[in-house]
C-alpha cells in the first residue's frame, strides 16, 4: 500500500507479546495501518512533540488514534495521556488505554484524564486478537476523525 495511504497509529506498549498480538490483530482488522511502536513514555513524548530525533517530523499530526498500556518504565501511561490532553495539538488526538489492569482508581483516572477509551487485556489469544480486531475496526473505520 501507498506511504501516503495508509493511517497513522501509535502504539505505546512495552510488552513484547502484547505489543505483537496488538499489531497483529489491528492489522487483521485493518492493513492500511502503519505503526508507531515506543516501549517507552519518553520515547513517545518526543515523537509526539516532534523532540529530539523527531523535529521536524510531520508524522504526528496525521495520527489516526492512540493505543496506550499504562504500565510503562520512565513514565506511566496516565502521565503520557495527562501531556497529550495539556497540548494544543494532541489535545483532540483519540487515545485508547489497553491495560492488564481493572483496578477501578485506574480506570477512573484514565476517564477523568480523557481517555477515549478502557480496554482491558483479554487473557487468552483468541479473545485478545478478537477484542483488539474490533477496537481497531470501530476507531479506524467506524469513528470519524478530526480533519
Amino acid at each position: 500500500m501507498e506511504a501516503e495511504n495508509l493511517v497513522e497509529v501509535l502504539l505505546v506498549e512495552d510488552n513484547v507479546d502484547d505489543s505483537q498480538f496488538t499489531e497483529f490483530a489491528v492489522l487483521e482488522a485493518a492493513n492500511s495501518i502503519r505503526f508507531h511502536h515506543f516501549t517507552d513514555g519518553v520515547e513517545a513524548i518526543n515523537f509526539l512533540f516532534g523532540k529530539k530525533e523527531y523535529e521536524g517530523s510531520k508524522i504526528q499530526a496525521k495520527l489516526k488514534f492512540v493505543i496506550l498500556d499504562l504500565d510503562l518504565p520512565t513514565i506511566s501511561g496516565l502521565d503520557l495521556l495527562k501531556k497529550i490532553r495539556g497540548n494544543e495539538e494532541t489535545k483532540k488526538l483519540p487515545v485508547i488505554i489497553l491495560s492488564d489492569s481493572r483496578d477501578k482508581r485506574h480506570i477512573n483516572s484514565a476517564y477523568e484524564l480523557g481517555v477515549n477509551s478502557y480496554i482491558v487485556k483479554p487473557s487468552t489469544y483468541h479473545s485478545y486478537i478478537d477484542k483488539i480486531k474490533s477496537l481497531a475496526f470501530y476507531w479506524n473505520c467506524v469513528n470519524e476523525h478530526l480533519v
